[in-house]
């Protein structure tokens, strides 16, 4: 599977780690930068154009990292097409492929340990959409309302 990498300065050096660690589990790994490391960095440029490589790469995955995850995530979930979810557990990011069929994980570098961070990743990448009707049903939800933002309707109560 081809797995898009991007990151900040906060990111860098687990991004180094998992671009090796899933490439030797088989992956085909494409560096989005930062190439260098910058204290002065943004991460919205490296984390858009994952979501972006992506969309265009039907099939892959992407992964951004910054310090906590959560700017990383919301600059990801402005590419339309992208799905990213933020992981805290193992259980977070294997949730995210079966039942949102996330196509990018964000990451905490500052948040976790480099190898709780690699067993979110690795779990993340080797989990299948379940494709069970009630999840398609509920992106499908989602993929509506950004096509055209009518909200769905609620149920009735």
């Amino acid at each position: 599977m081809r797995v898009y990498l991007g990151s900040d300065h906060a990111g860098f050096e687990l991004k180094k780690h998992l671009l090796q660690v899933l490439a030797d589990a088989g992956h085909e790994v494409v560096d989005i930068g930062p190439f260098v490391y910058d204290p002065t960095d943004d991460y919205p440029p490296f984390c858009i154009e994952t979501g972006r490589r992506v969309v265009a790469d039907n099939g892959s995955l992407g992964i951004v990292i910054g310090g906590s995850g959560n700017g990383e995530q919301i600059a990801a979930n402005k590419v339309d097409g992208v799905r990213a979810a933020l992981a805290w557990t193992v259980q977070t990011a294997t949730l995210a492929r079966q039942h949102n069929d996330a196509n990018v994980l964000s990451l905490g570098a500052r948040m976790y340990s480099i190898d709780d961070a690699t067993e979110y990743a690795l779990a993340f990448v080797n989990t299948p959409f379940s494709h069970d009707p009630r999840h398609e049903r509920r992106i499908a939800m989602v993929a509506d309302y950004e096509a055209d933002p009518e909200p769905p309707q609620l149920p009735a109560s």
